[in-house]
Formats: structure tokens, sequence, C-alpha cells
């Protein structure tokens, strides 16, 4: 069963919290970072990427850098930026997008659980992107970045967040993408107990987003095991920072793909050899998002095709049925020779938000075709990991993205 734990937050002060909260470390890269904290100094960014305090001829991931985030934390929690509360709590945060809402529970949960596949993966990680969260953790001695997940429908922790979102919340902002965010804090003794107990009965909590922040969470605990031989597994390093969203509050967005070239064929062969596991219906210039599981869209020289798959290629399997794989395994694989998607330099993915506009852009610039997906569900999602198997490359695309610096663990 899941152990998931109240902690005493450090959170922005009252009036802080919008100048603060930030969109994750990896949603940039350096420049966009840097003109970030230029417009926004007080931003999180500023210390989840530190590098923007140094002009370029400091590597990102110099030694320097992760010792001025640690400096800067230390400094704005000495100036009063943030505040810890005095005791142990659980925390709901609320956020809205187009007038959608999702609220999750912000606790901590056991590495322990990670390791023993209570919360469990479908996604793989890479070692070098994990040491950069691991010396940002270990040198701040702080998670700063919440893991997003997700557990199955639980009506006592639904009735729970109901009654608590009845009471005006403690922090109430719109950020500068629109999103609505708010925040309550739960402190009493007998809510606490009851969150804790309920998630002491379930008995499998998901990754929903945030693979590589869990991993090198977790990875920073164990090292602190090792150089506290006798500790007793109460000691925070054992926990990582997460916020628990129910499952049927989260919306996954569809993310497509952009291709560079049709690998030596013409449109009339392309065409043909696509055909051959796929009924291909010509629409014309109105760009397609497909209805349902199974349908893809493309976009080939200025006109949008409706891609279906033939039964003979459909699967039950976790793993192979989803769209991401059938469109991997019975086209950009055999037609295009696009053979490892995570390496392969002639195929870009593009999130849902950015919309089916963009994918035409691509293709007027830089890429020669464009696929809309039907997006993977969360049922899918938590089938893959029950399975204990893994998702192909960019399979999900969450939205809206947690923020960073609304909720600081200590460890």
């Amino acid at each position: 069963m899941a152990e998931i734990r109240p902690f005493a937050a450090y959170r922005p002060a009252p009036g802080l919290e919008s100048r603060i909260a930030a969109l994750p470390y990896d949603v940039y890269n350096r420049r966009e970072a840097w003109e970030e904290v230029r417009k926004n100094p007080d931003s999180f960014l500023a210390i989840d990427r530190a590098e923007t305090g140094f002009d370029n001829s400091v590597d990102t991931y110099a030694p320097e850098v992760y010792e001025r985030a640690a400096a800067l934390l230390r400094e704005r929690i000495a100036e009063g930026s943030f505040v810890q509360d005095e005791t142990p709590c659980y925390y709901l945060y609320e956020q809205v997008m187009n007038g959608r809402s999702q609220t999750g529970i912000v606790a901590c949960a056991a590495i322990d659980d990670y390791l023993n596949n209570t919360i469990k993966k479908h996604e793989n990680t890479r070692a070098d992107k994990e040491q950069d969260r691991i010396r940002h953790v270990d040198t701040c001695n702080m998670q700063t970045g919440p893991i997003f997940l997700t557990y199955r429908k639980n009506e006592v922790l639904e009735g729970m967040i109901k009654e608590v979102r009845k009471n005006p919340a403690v922090c109430d902002f719109v950020s500068e993408d629109g999103i609505t965010h708010r925040v309550w804090v739960i402190a009493d003794e007998e809510s606490i107990e009851t969150i804790y107990d309920e998630f002491d009965r379930i008995s499998a909590i998901y990754i929903a987003d945030g693979h590589h922040r869990c991993a090198s969470a977790v990875k920073v605990g164990l090292k602190r095991r090792e150089e506290h031989p006798g500790y007793t597994g109460e000691e925070e390093f054992n926990f990582f920072l997460a916020v628990l969203f129910q499952a049927d509050e989260l919306r996954i967005m569809d993310y497509n793909r952009v291709v560079k070239d049709l690998n030596g064929l013409d449109t009339e062969s392309f065409l043909r050899q696509v055909s051959e596991c796929f009924c291909v219906t010509r629409l014309g210039k109105e760009p397609y998002r497909p209805v349902k599981k199974g349908t893809f869209g493309m976009y080939l020289e200025e006109s949008w095709y409706r891609l279906e798959a033939k039964a003979e290629i459909c699967s039950q399997d976790a793993v192979k049925g989803l769209d991401v794989s059938l469109l991997q395994d019975y086209l950009l694989g055999p037609v295009l020779g696009i053979q490892d998607p995570k390496t392969d330099r002639r195929i870009d993915f593009v999130g849902g938000i950015r919309g089916l506009e963009e994918l035409e852009r691509r293709v007027h610039t830089d890429m020669k075709a464009a696929f809309s997906l039907y997006p993977t569900s969360i049922e899918e999602l938590a089938d893959v990991a029950d399975a204990g198997k893994l998702m192909p490359p960019k399979s999900t695309w969450f939205e809206p993205k947690l923020r960073s610096g609304l909720f600081l663990h200590a460890i």
C-alpha cells in the first residue's frame, strides 16, 4: 500500500506566489530561461535554472551553477520570500485551464514505494538527464519540482477535496498563460489521518509526468541513506514531493509527429505503401484532428488526409495497441525508415497544446509531413504500467503543467 504523508512545506510568502511560481525547468532552453528570469527576477526559474545568473562561458552543469542555486534559495528563505509551515500538512493545488479544473493533493511519497513498484512507471529515464536534478536537489537540500502522480477513483478523497475547496484558498492567482492556480492548507489532525489512511489502502499509484524528477529524487534519497547508515526511514530524504490527482480529473493531450522527408519515396509511392496498413482518405485543406482511437491525421503537400488503422494491425496488447505504437510500427518504421524515434534526427515531436496549425507551419518550413494523433488515455497509461511495460517515447502530453516554487520540500 502507498505511504503518502504530510510535510511542512516552504511556500511563497503571501502575495508573492504569482511572481515566484514558474513552469518546470525542462520546458525552457537556456536562452528562454535567461529571458524569463530577466523579465521576472523573482521567478523560481532563477533557482531551478541557476545558469541564468552566468554568461554563456559557464557551462549549464558547472559546479558553481548548483552552488548558486543553493545560495539563492537560502537567501530568499532568509529574506522571507519563502516561509515554512510550522507543522506537517497536506495541501490542495487546483489548476483551471480553459474552464476545466483539476485538483491534486500535495504531499510526500515514499521512495520505497517507487522501488517496490507501488508507484508505477511507464517511461524509461536517461542517466544524463537524471544527473542534473540529482545535483540540484542534493546541493540545495530541497526538492523544488513536484512529481505529477495519479490514482484511480477514491470516493473518500474525492469528497474531502470537495469539502476543503468550499473554504477560501490561501493562494489564488492567474498566471501569464491564463491558468488559474489555487492552494488550500489541510492542517487538522482528523483530515490528515483520513487522507493518510485512504492512500494506505491504495495499491497502485502512477507517474503521470516527471519520471526524471522522480528517479532523481529517489537516487538522492538512496545516496543519503548510504551517507547515514543508521537512518530510520523517517528522515525527509526518504520521501519526495508530489501532487496526486484522481485519474478522472486529468486530461492527456495529443503528442504529434513531424518528419523531414519521405525516405526517398515520391508521394504516390509513399501513399501506396501507407495504404497497405491504413485506409487513406484525402480530405483537403481543413485540418484533421482524430476523433477516435486508431485514426490519424496526416498533412502532406498542402493537403490533409485521414488514416485509419486496418483491423489486422490493431492489437489488444497494452503497448502494441497504442496509437503511437501503430504509427511507429506500421508507418514511421517500415515506410519512412525511422527505427528509433528517440535518436533519429529526421523526426520531431509537437505537443498538442501548440495546435494543428503548428503542424502545418512545420511542414511549410522545415518538415515534409506531419501526423496528428488521438490522445493516449489515462486508462491506457495505467494498463501499460500495470503490465510492467513501457510506453514508446513521447506518448503523453499533460496540460496544465505543475508550477515549481509553490511548494518546497526540505530533505
